[in-house]
């Protein structure tokens, strides 16, 4: 008498033979002979962006132009705006006007080897201390909820140009 656990065992294994050898083919219409040469995607080749000319601060004759090239105008109204050169360790405090109660949208730049740190202050508390990459833009919306002036303070290790816009949203 045969072992039926046995039996089981050597049909799953015949089954497992003759169906091992099948394969799953299917027609798309492609023909896979030319498929390299008329659709071929071909990557981008990297674009590297670290120039260092083209980190270094521009002049006080140069500012103007690198400014509205770096912060173009939106059509929202600019409430207060600046820009200058900072020396290597330089501190830098600018006070804007009075601005009213509302939401408006903080851009900031700056141009150098090395990060520029901005302090953006109310009367009552700290709105915006960031250490910016140069070369990179950031916009901050703010809510003020009472009139106030505001504080901005830049610092540079290195020689800079900064800029910044507030304009009312």
């Amino acid at each position: 008498m045969r072992n039926p656990a046995a039996a089981v065992v050597l049909g799953v294994l015949t089954a497992g033979l003759a169906l091992g050898g099948c394969e799953y083919t299917y027609d798309d219409g492609r023909t896979w002979g030319d498929s390299a040469e008329a659709g071929e995607t071909v990557a981008p080749a990297p674009v590297f962006t670290r120039d260092p000319p083209q980190r270094e601060p521009v002049s006080e004759a140069e500012l103007g132009a690198w400014v509205a090239r770096t912060l173009p105008d939106t059509g929202h109204p600019v409430v207060d705006a600046g820009a200058g050169l900072l020396a290597a360790g330089e501190v830098r405090t600018e006070t804007t006007a009075v601005v009213g109660t509302g939401t408006y949208a903080l851009a900031l730049t700056c141009r150098s080897q090395r990060r520029v740190t901005f302090t953006v202050e109310s009367d009552s508390l700290t709105l915006v201390d960031l250490g910016l990459r140069c070369g990179v833009n950031r916009e901050n919306v703010i809510y003020l909820s009472a009139e106030t002036a505001l504080t901005i303070t830049v610092e540079a290790r290195r020689d800079a140009n900064y800029a910044y816009r507030l304009r009312r949203l």
